[in-house]
């Protein structure tokens, strides 16, 4: 009898293993149409090593993203950073923008036992392809970059700490896998 109990611990032991490797920080939504609206968030599933509770989260926006806001959360200050735009754009409501949202930061806590979402509405650049998010992770001890971007053609998971990303093809919607990924591996880093 304590034969299968050890392997059912082993079993267990290799899942939950299994599990905490394919944790990254990711995009609710990774999939939308080039030029579209797109309303998301960053899910952040742990926290730093040794169970160190999240502190702050930052995500740099992608060239070609000119207008962007952040989800206001209780209980967490939001931050922008801006830089000019090289040439003024019509923004919404027509009016003539000169700055875009370079980063948002959002600093709170979030305890290593818990998820939570970072929210965000950001007009998409008009070109195909893959859009990358890096963020960074900070926490009460320590910090992850996931600002790794893998090489042209290489999986989303073939860099350690690979940058949330986007996939930006004709069509609209939600949930679709990113490049190198199924679906099932998608739902094992979501939780």
């Amino acid at each position: 009898m304590a034969f299968p109990m050890k392997m059912t611990l082993l079993a267990a032991a290799v899942v939950l293993t299994g599990s905490a490797a394919r944790a990254h920080i990711v995009m609710t939504n990774t999939q939308a149409a080039p030029g579209s609206g797109y309303v998301g968030a960053l899910r952040v599933s742990h926290g730093c090593a040794g169970g160190s509770a999240t502190t702050a989260i930052t995500v740099t926006l992608p060239a070609g993203v000119n207008s962007a806001k952040p989800q206001p959360k209780p209980g967490w200050t939001v931050i922008l950073e801006r830089e000019p735009l090289a040439t003024p754009i019509r923004g919404e409501g027509g009016q003539t923008m000169t700055q875009r949202v370079k980063s948002i930061t959002w600093t709170g806590r979030l305890s290593d036992d818990q998820f939570d979402e970072f929210g965000m509405s950001i007009t998409l650049p008009q070109a195909s392809g893959l859009l990358y998010f890096p963020t960074v992770q900070r926490c009460e001890a320590g910090e992850n970059r996931w600002t790794d971007i893998p090489a042209a053609g290489a999986k989303w998971t073939s860099v350690p700490r690979p940058a949330p990303v986007i996939t930006l093809t004709g069509s609209s919607g939600g949930a679709a896998p990113m490049p190198g990924m199924d679906m099932g591996t998608m739902s094992g880093m979501a939780h």
